[in-house]
């Protein structure tokens, strides 16, 4: 009897650790061919305090000469370093990166901040100063700018009125007017589901009116259908993730770049934020009205799969923003997170585009 039990302790002891492994939340250095950290190389996990908060962030890069990027994820409540340790880019090796971790998210979630303080214009000043922040500490006067989904809605409004700060600003998945977008998806995936002569999930999608029924709209944008039927389909976070559970959520649980209780306020911190003003501001927003053009060079990459930010809207958009320089990227193998499902194509764009100020690389008009 005894001998079952410890075996079931033991047994439940593996799998706790399994799925969620003891950490220290350390990074790792960059090493050389021969195990040596590269001598001027940087990867920090800090805790920076500004606007009287305490503000977590990851910085990477393989040289501290290269150029500062500051990344801002998508969510909020996703930390873009995470999806950085899963499915590796490689931007280190082309800037020094800061990776953010929103106010009220991950390493940034405390329990006395109060979502109605998650607002628009605090997460821009926030952006700000943590550029500011990068500008004075690796001595360079401007930095490059950007965005992942959300991160594209606070990126393009922070480059908009503060373009002396940045170099370029790139939008990947960039937010241009949700609520078409919702829309175009759902038609989408509707029609998807009516070829396949899925009934069940036709009617699924049926018991939604999100055109003539607001409240349908919201219910349906906060339900597991529109979650799930997006990463079936292929036009979820990414063109080869079929669930967020597998692809996301138990991920999230084993990455050891954070201890145990920093992942759990991952999903505290997402779960804070997602009733808050500037979540709701995002879902309003209309780009095309209020950023109608950038005094810096633009750069927007988008997957073709894309129905999570609509692929088709970022083009349109595209073609009616102003800027000095402007390039639109399809990634024709990817849906919401080129980066990482395009690494390659990625880095040679960033590398001999962007950081040139050229637009060799992109779509033919």
């Amino acid at each position: 009897m005894w001998s079952m039990i410890i075996a079931l302790i033991v047994f439940i002891g593996v799998a706790v650790c399994t799925i969620f492994p003891p950490s220290l939340g350390n990074t790792k250095p960059f090493r050389d061919e021969s195990g040596y950290t590269l001598q001027d190389s940087i990867s920090e996990k800090l805790i920076v305090d500004i606007n009287n908060t305490s503000f977590g962030m990851f910085i990477m890069g393989k040289d501290t000469g290269k150029p500062i990027l500051l990344f801002l994820g998508g969510g909020p409540g996703i930390p873009e370093y995470f999806l950085e340790t899963q499915y590796p880019s490689g931007l280190e090796n082309e800037f020094v990166v800061c990776y953010l971790e929103y106010r009220g998210t991950s390493l940034s979630y405390h329990p006395d901040i109060l979502s109605e303080t998650i607002t628009t214009e605090q997460y821009i000043q926030d952006a700000v100063e943590v550029t500011n922040y990068l500008r004075e500490r690796f001595g360079q006067n401007k930095i490059y700018l950007m965005g992942h989904s959300f991160g594209t809605y606070i990126g393009v409004l922070t480059a908009s009125r503060h373009p002396k700060l940045y170099k370029a600003y790139i939008g990947m998945s960039q937010i241009t007017n949700q609520e078409k977008s919702e829309e175009l998806a759902y038609s989408y995936m509707l029609e998807q589901y009516q070829l396949s002569k899925d009934t069940k999930m036709i009617s699924a999608f049926e018991s939604y009116p999100i055109f003539t029924d607001e409240s349908a709209y919201t219910n349906y944008f906060n339900s597991s259908l529109r979650d799930t039927s997006m990463h079936e389909l292929g036009v979820g976070t990414m063109h080869n993730m079929n669930s967020v559970i597998t692809g996301i959520f138990f991920p999230s649980l084993r990455c050891r770049v954070y201890t145990p209780f920093e992942r759990i306020n991952i999903w505290r911190g997402k779960a804070f934020v997602k009733t808050s003003p500037a979540v709701a501001d995002a879902a309003r927003f209309n780009a095309f009205l209020e950023v109608p053009a950038l005094d810096i060079p633009i750069y927007f990459f988008a997957g073709i799969y894309d129905y999570t930010c609509s692929y088709s809207l970022q083009k349109e958009y595209f073609d009616q923003i102003q800027a000095p320089i402007k390039a639109f990227y399809t990634f024709s193998h990817s849906a919401h997170s080129p980066l990482f499902e395009e690494p390659d194509k990625a880095r040679l764009i960033l590398r001999e585009d962007v950081l040139t100020g050229r637009i060799d690389h992109a779509d033919t008009q």
